[in-house]
């Protein structure tokens, strides 16, 4: 009987026990860890401005309490230096840092703050442009320009309807017509204005062997000066990405590998080709250059959604492609 006793209180007191260890197993606060994030690449990137961002992915178990990006012309830089406050919680954020330096090397990482203190994302490097400046085309059309490199480049494609000296160029819209066109044309894509803020026009080889397409001062460059700025941008296989605009507003899914890390800021214009058919808006785009390959061909570079290769070839002069201009020296 007193076995069983003794019994009854042991397993009394293993309950007893058993239970005080999950209570306080279950009461005691669940550890915090440092924010996990990454940094958003940059674009848009001007004399004094850039965009970017972050994306946080875990809050370390307690919650964000303020975010933002840090940057500095130093590497690694961190909330102790020049920052911006996007909010709080996880997901994505976008950041416009401002006040910087023309053509300075910086270097920004994204930022978030939890009970643990401050934790960052990968570190990202850019250089601001050169100059904020514009061009404005005979038209009264405003662009924004970029420097990569030693060069100026446009960083819309062009919406001229003039000639540099004041001459119209005829639109063009009816397909048969533009497919056997043999003097200067141009077009909008899918002969609706409404693509012509976004996309810009579509010259034929005739309008740009002019030599009056360009703004006064600017010229359309040549398949040397394209070469130029691909080089600058790492080569054929990487310098397609590193040109387009990031995300899918404009280009197709995945629009893999864009960066826009020069603020050159490509957009899916498309093209018009033989028997006057319009194609690829949101999928490529397709610029002349000056140089011609034949007698009936000149060089063009293009680009697509789904890789980060620039394709310079050649192709028909009756073919509506896309125009940037570079900066004359």
């Amino acid at each position: 009987m007193i076995h069983k006793k003794i019994l009854v209180v042991a397993t009394i007191a293993t309950t007893i026990i058993l239970i005080t260890f999950f209570y306080y197993k279950m009461t005691e606060p669940t550890p915090v860890s440092a924010p996990i994030l990454s940094t958003t690449k940059i674009s848009e990137i001007t004399a004094s401005s850039a965009l970017t961002g972050g994306n946080i992915t875990s809050d370390g178990g307690t919650a964000i309490t303020a975010r933002g990006v840090c940057w500095s012309t130093d590497s690694n830089p961190t909330i102790n230096d020049r920052t911006t406050t996007d909010g709080a919680g996880t997901g994505r954020y976008s950041s416009t840092i401002t006040g910087l330096t023309a053509n300075t090397v910086y270097h920004v990482r994204a930022y978030a703050t939890n009970s643990a203190g401050a934790a960052y994302g990968n570190a990202v490097t850019f250089t601001s442009s050169s100059t904020d400046d514009t061009i404005t085309d005979i038209d009264g059309n405003v662009y924004r320009t970029v420097r990569i490199g030693n060069q100026v480049w446009m960083a819309e494609n062009l919406k001229t309807t003039r000639f540099n000296d004041g001459t119209p160029i005829p639109q063009v819209t009816d397909d048969s017509v533009w497919d056997g066109l043999e003097t200067p044309g141009y077009c909008w894509y899918n002969n609706d204005v409404s693509n012509k803020v976004t996309y810009g026009g579509m010259y034929n080889w005739y309008a740009v062997n002019t030599g009056r397409l360009a703004p006064v001062g600017w010229h359309v460059p040549t398949k040397g000066e394209w070469l130029t700025l691909i080089n600058y941008l790492g080569g054929e296989d990487v310098a397609g990405g590193k040109l387009k605009e990031i995300g899918t507003s404009h280009w197709a899914s995945p629009n893999a590998c864009a960066t826009d890390e020069n603020g050159f800021t490509a957009l899916p214009s498309g093209y018009r080709g033989g028997g006057g058919m319009f194609w690829h808006l949101g999928g490529a785009c397709f610029w002349w250059s000056v140089t011609e390959e034949s007698a009936e061909k000149a060089w063009r570079c293009s680009i697509n959604y789904s890789d980060s290769y620039v394709d310079v070839d050649s192709q028909y002069f009756t073919h509506g492609w896309s125009v940037r201009c570079v900066k004359d020296y």
